[in-house]
């Protein structure tokens, strides 16, 4: 384990209760010290939702650590059985439990026998796993744990409905966008006449081992949530799944056609008629989306070969890469996400369609390389978002973590067609566009801020002078690119062991970097 002030993905205690906070009737209780139970407040803040079930810590204090649990957490586990009388408890181990050896899985069979709830144990180890991996793991094991149950009951289910229909696997609270992407995912599916059987985690309730069987599909939409899940049922009955995330025109159209494969397999029980999806994506592609249009507009020619710096989770990094490179022309230099886990996946993802590729967790890693990079904009997390100010250089936030004014009240998808329109403005706004959104700036407007008010240069083993003449021209320039013109006059300067910059170095500079 290591000490951070900012990281990506949070410890495993918060994932399992990712899973139990978006389903239905489901409670979680932690066996934490007093603190570790600040998932409810960073729950409460972005989701902004009225029914929010929240995690409960069971506290361990001193007198814990001088006697142990004993019945503390038993106890815990009935009451809020009876208070709050939930189909299922999880119990969320912690690092703490596992510092104190508890014997959680006594504490859940001796609960059980009490409680009238179901009570179950999150299979995760807490020093191995982070947030995104808990929450893959506790979803597998609470969609298992009911089906294996019914199977050895002989009471368990297999008959699909008749009708096509499908399960949405993945969407949690605490995801980018999740709900906003869940709606439109039940529009697309409703527009080529599937049905959705079950939404899980997300205001689903797995309860009834008979009920997921039905759909015809699974449709895993996030890597990072529900992939374990989907292919649990793939390998005990045959139901496939759908991994392919419907994110820009080309991904989403594949998405679509997985969709008419999958209900191709079953057309028999269908009206003899033909399972073509063919005209709906037509239609949706010119019509609905604005993304393949504006993809040919001058305003999009005009960020064609700017460059532009990646990260966020792998599902969420490699669908920007794509869109990026392949739908607007802007050269990605480096493309990078803080999922090691899933570094094999992403790799093969963004092949060809990027420079770099950086796969680390460390957020200082990834500033050091956005600085070097230099790049026009950032599409990124949170963490990349500060980057982007500290190096005046704009950043579009397409991944969690993210701040709360990242999950906004208006409906803004980023999957499906109408998830197209919206990354396009993403990038396009995020974009700096010079004369447009800086009349201003230009060289004899009203701007006229002596050059001395501009952020000092990084400290260097050698002092540069710049002459009045020169600071007179550098004033001149936009003040969006001044500091980046100013820092590789500099660097220039320091190459050839100039130390006095006048006009002739700044020009001589420009034709340099030209060349």
């Amino acid at each position: 384990m290591k000490l951070a002030y900012r990281m990506y993905a949070g410890p495993a205690h918060i994932g399992t209760p990712r899973v139990a906070s978006s389903s239905k009737n489901v409670h979680a209780i932690m066996h934490a010290p007093l603190g570790d139970d600040y998932f409810n407040v960073m729950r409460s803040m972005p989701e902004r939702d009225r029914d929010s079930t929240p995690v409960t810590a069971s506290i361990a204090d001193r007198h814990v650590l001088a006697r142990g649990s004993q019945d503390k957490v038993v106890e815990n586990i009935t009451r809020k059985g009876r208070e709050e009388r939930p189909d299922l408890i999880l119990l969320t181990p912690t690092c703490t439990s596992s510092t104190l050896q508890e014997d959680l899985q006594n504490f859940v069979r001796r609960a059980s026998v009490i409680s009238d709830s179901d009570v179950i144990l999150a299979d995760v180890n807490h020093y191995r796993v982070d947030e995104l991996q808990a929450a893959d793991r506790t979803l597998e094991q609470v969609v298992r744990y009911y089906p294996n149950r019914a199977l050895g009951q002989g009471t368990l289910g297999r008959s699909p409905a008749n009708a096509p229909t499908a399960n949405i696997i993945g969407t949690s609270t605490l995801g980018f966008h999740n709900q906003h992407d869940c709606r439109e995912l039940k529009r697309l599916l409703r527009d080529i006449g599937i049905g959705v059987n079950q939404i899980v985690p997300e205001g689903g309730f797995v309860g009834n081992p008979n009920n997921l069987p039905k759909a015809w599909f699974n449709l895993v939409p996030y890597r990072e949530v529900g992939l374990s899940t989907a292919v649990y049922p793939d390998e005990e009955s045959g139901m496939p799944y759908i991994s392919t995330t419907p994110v820009g025109i080309p991904d989403t159209a594949d998405c679509t056609r997985q969709m008419q494969g999958c209900v191709g397999e079953r057309a028999t029980v269908l009206p003899s008629q033909g399972i073509n999806y063919e005209p709906y994506i037509d239609q949706q592609t010119r019509f609905v989306s604005q993304a393949a249009w504006f993809s040919r507009s001058i305003d999009c020619r005009n960020l064609t070969g700017k460059r532009a710096v990646i990260s966020g989770d792998a599902t969420h990094a490699a669908a920007m890469t794509k869109i990026l490179a392949r739908e607007m022309g802007i050269r990605v230099c480096c493309a990078g996400t803080y999922c090691g886990h899933d570094a094999e996946w992403f790799s093969e993802r963004v092949r060809g369609f990027r420079d770099e590729i950086l796969v680390t967790d460390d957020h200082k890693e990834v500033g050091d390389t956005t600085a070097r990079a230099e790049p026009s904009a950032i599409s990124g997390t949170q963490t990349e978002r500060h980057v982007g100010k500290r190096l005046d250089i704009p950043c579009g936030v397409i991944s969690s973590p993210v701040h709360t004014q990242n999950s906004p009240l208006g409906y803004r998808p980023y999957l499906g067609y109408e998830g197209t329109n919206q990354i396009a403005d993403l990038v396009y706004n995020s974009f700096t566009l010079g004369m447009e959104d800086h009349p201003l700036d230009l060289p004899g407007g009203h701007d006229t801020e002596a050059v001395t008010e501009l952020p000092p240069a990084p400290p260097t083993g050698k002092d540069l002078i710049r002459d009045p003449e020169s600071q007179l021209e550098l004033s001149k320039i936009p003040k969006f690119v001044r500091g980046r013109i100013r820092g590789k006059t500099e660097r220039f300067a320091r190459q050839n062991g100039i130390s006095d910059i006048t006009v002739g170095v700044t020009y001589a500079a420009r034709d340099g970097l030209a060349a």
